[in-house]
């Protein structure tokens, strides 16, 4: 007699992950008519100029956040004691991205990433969700958003501005492992 194995059922999904299908098509489908509409009224020569303006401002907008944030690295790497300002560079490059996209709406959430109220909005929206995220994650290997989270945080705490000293976890508990060695003795703490 065969013993059948019982099928495993998979993890369940989020309700962002269930909707995500749903929303992605619900905006393409929305984008599409938003392009007939105004293409209608505007005319198909002007829809594609304005697509075309779209794509070159878009690929501007791309390239100086990246210059920006190139030069913030160079000036991070030749004075790692400065304390550079946030630049600020991947909401840009977003914005970029969905200019890129053909359609109206997403030009418009593009400019809604480029004017500053409206910016610190998404940005406030962007870290309520991070914390979010991070707060619901299980364990480190989970949910790899939340470990990237992670250590994002980690390497934003660990700057090279010498308030970290590289060091080795010893366990006294093992003892030492030769009688020989001169850190077998007792060190008193060092006074901060």
């Amino acid at each position: 007699m065969t013993q059948q194995a019982t099928p495993t059922r998979p993890a369940p999904r989020g309700r962002l992950r269930r909707a995500l299908p749903l929303l992605v098509t619900a905006w393409l489908v929305l984008e599409i008519w938003l392009l007939v509409q105004v293409g209608s009224w505007l005319g198909g020569f002007t829809v594609l100029l304005l697509l075309v303006a779209g794509v070159l401002i878009g690929g501007s907008l791309i390239k100086r956040a990246g210059l920006k944030a190139l030069s913030a690295a160079l000036e991070q790497s030749r004075n790692p004691q400065s304390q550079q300002p946030q630049t600020g560079t991947s909401l840009t490059v977003l914005a970029g991205l969905l200019l890129i996209l053909p359609g109206f709406l997403s030009d418009l959430v593009a400019l809604t990433l480029l004017f500053p109220p409206t910016r610190a909005l998404w940005r406030a929206a962007g870290r309520r969700a991070a914390d979010r995220a991070l707060r619901a994650a299980g364990p480190v290997g989970a949910a790899p958003f939340a470990d990237a989270m992670r250590l994002q945080e980690q390497l934003r705490i660990h700057r090279p501005d010498g308030k970290v000293i590289q060091g080795e976890v010893v366990d006294p508990a093992a003892g030492p492992r030769d009688p020989q060695d001169p850190d077998t003795g007792y060190r008193p703490p060092l006074a901060g």
